[in-house]
C-alpha cells in the first residue's frame, strides 16, 4: 500500500492545468464498442480507473494503440464475446464501477452484455436499478446469478420505447442512450442525466452517425440507426478537479491559476465557492485564486440563516465536491450546514478531521454541520486513510493546511481519480512526498 506524507502549512504558488475528465472518460470509452471503425480520443487521465477499463477493452479483443500521452486509438471490429463468459471477466468487470457501461453497447450491437457487480467507492448504496429497467423496456431479457452476482441481458433486435426514469442517474442514462442508440425505432427518455459529460456522449454518438435531440436537457429522443461509424473526441478538463483546486488555493492562502476550465461547462461550482467567500476570477478560459491571506467568510442566506450546500443532478451541485467544500469551511469565517443527498457514507471520513481539531457536528450521515476556524486555529498534522477518491483528496488539502507532517495511507484511492497528483503539486510548492 502507497503512503502520502505531508509537510504542511507552506503557501503554493503558480498554475495547474486540470486533467481530463474521469466521469466522462468512463462513458466515452465504453461507446467505442459501439462500432467496428476507428474511434480517435484525446485527453484521456491517466489514472488508475480509466486504465482498467482500457485494460478491460483491450481484453475484450478491442485494438488500443497510444498516439501520445492521453490520445489513444480503438478499433472494435473483432470483439470476443465469449470473454464475457470467462472467469477472467467476473474479476476484470468487479475492478471498478465505469465498467457497468459497456452492457448497453454490447447489447445493442451484439445482442448480449454480462458483468459481474462492479466496485467503486464505498459511499453508500449504488443501485444498478435504473440501468436495467431501461434496457429491459427496451426489450432486453434481464437475468441475475445472486450466487456469482453476475448480472445480463440479452435481445435479438432492441426496439425505442417511452421511458421515464426512477432518477437521473448519469451512468444509467449514459447506458440506456448507448443502447438506444441501435434499438429500432424512436426511444424517449424523461428524468435523463444532462450533466457536461453526457452531452459529450450525445455530441460523439451524434457525430458518430446517432439521431439524439434534446441534448443538455433532461429528455433526450434517440432516433435508432442500423449502424454507428468512427470519429475523434476530446475529453472535457474534469470539474471535480478543477474544484479541488479552488479549495487547496483557499485552504493554503496560496495564489493559484487554473488553466483551460471550461468555464461554460462548470454550471453553479464557481457561484458556489464563491458563497464561502473565496474570490474565483475569470481570466480567459482560466480560473484565478488570489492568496485568502485575510480568511474567507461564509455568506448567509438573505433572511439571517445559515447557508446550506447540498448536492443535487445537474444543473445542481455536483456531489462529488460536498467533500472538498466541507474540508474549506473548516477555516472559514462563519458556518455552514452540508447535506449530502445522494450517498449516505460519504461523510463518514469527517472523524479525521475532528482528530485534526476541526469543529464539524455530524447531525446524520446525510448532514455535517461546520464551524470555521477563520485560521485562529490551523488543523494539526495526523496519520489517517483514504476512504474513497474524493473523501482522499479532501484529507490530502486538509494535510497541506495543517501544521505538521501528515501521513495518508491507501492513497490508491486518490490515484483512482487524480493523475500523477503529487508530481503536479510538488511543481506548485507542495511538500508531498509517495513512500511505498
Amino acid at each position: 500500500m502507497g503512503t502520502f506524507k505531508i509537510e504542511g502549512g507552506h503557501q503554493l504558488k503558480g498554475k495547474i492545468q486540470p486533467q481530463g475528465a474521469k466521469n466522462e472518460a468512463l462513458q466515452i470509452l465504453c461507446a467505442v464498442l459501439l462500432t467496428p471503425e476507428l474511434v480517435t480520443i484525446n485527453n484521456i487521465p491517466d489514472i488508475v480507473d480509466v486504465n482498467k477499463l482500457i485494460s478491460l477493452l483491450k481484453k475484450l479483443g478491442v485494438k488500443v494503440e497510444k498516439l501520445a500521452k492521453g490520445s489513444y486509438t480503438f478499433k472494435a471490429d473483432n470483439v470476443d464475446l465469449d470473454y464475457l463468459e470467462s472467469d477472467q471477466f467476473k474479476i476484470d468487470g468487479r475492478g471498478l464501477r465505469g465498467s457497468i457501461m459497456i452492457v448497453g453497447p454490447l447489447l445493442a450491437r451484439f445482442g448480449r452484455g454480462y458483468i459481474p457487480k462492479p466496485g467503486g467507492d464505498k459511499i453508500g448504496r449504488r443501485r444498478l436499478d435504473t440501468h436495467f429497467e431501461g434496457l429491459i423496456k427496451l426489450g432486453a431479457k434481464f437475468g441475475y446469478s445472486k450466487e456469482e452476482q453476475f448480472y445480463g441481458v440479452e435481445a435479438k433486435r432492441l426496439k425505442g420505447t417511452y421511458m421515464l426514469l426512477e432518477e437521473a442517474s448519469v451512468t444509467g442514462t449514459a447506458n440506456i442512450l448507448m443502447a438506444a442508440v441501435l434499438a429500432e425505432g424512436q426511444t424517449t427518455i424523461y428524468n435523463a442525466a444532462c450533466e457536461p459529460y453526457l452531452q459529450q456522449l450525445c455530441k460523439m454518438l451524434n457525430r458518430m452517425g446517432a439521431k439524439i435531440s434534446g441534448v443538455g436537457s433532461n429528455m433526450l429522443i434517440v432516433d435508432g440507426v442500423d449502424s454507428l461509424g468512427g470519429t475523434e473526441h476530446r475529453m472535457l478538463p474534469d470539474m471535480i478537479e478543477i474544484g479541488s483546486w479552488i479549495g487547496l488555493a483557499a485552504m493554503t492562502k496560496s495564489e493559484l491559476t487554473i488553466t483551460n476550465v471550461s468555464w461554460n461547462d462548470l454550471g453553479v461550482i464557481p457561484a458556489t465557492f464563491r458563497k464561502l467567500g473565496i474570490t474565483v476570477e475569470r481570466r480567459g478560459d482560466d480560473i484565478h485564486i488570489p492568496a485568502h491571506t485575510d480568511g474567507y467568510e461564509i455568506q448567509s442566506f438573505i433572511d439571517g440563516s445559515i447557508l446550506t450546500i447540498s448536492d443535487a443532478p445537474w444543473p445542481g451541485f455536483t456531489p462529488d465536491l460536498l467533500s472538498i467544500i466541507l474540508v474549506v469551511a473548516t477555516q472559514a469565517r462563519g458556518s455552514v450546514l452540508i447535506h449530502q443527498k445522494m450517498f449516505e457514507s460519504r461523510l463518514f471520513f469527517v472523524d479525521k478531521l475532528i482528530d485534526m481539531g476541526a469543529k464539524i457536528i455530524l447531525c446524520d450521515p446525510h448532514r455535517a454541520t461546520v464551524i470555521g476556524h477563520d485560521y485562529k486555529s490551523t488543523l494539526k498534522a495526523t496519520t489517517m486513510t483514504s476512504p474513497d477518491i474524493r473523501a482522499g483528496v479532501s484529507l490530502l488539502i486538509a494535510a497541506l493546511s495543517a501544521k505538521g507532517t501528515s501521513t495518508i495511507q491507501n492513497i490508491e484511492q486518490i490515484d483512482r481519480g487524480y493523475e500523477n497528483i503529487d508530481e503536479r503539486l510538488r511543481a506548485i510548492g507542495a511538500k508531498i512526498e509517495r513512500v511505498s
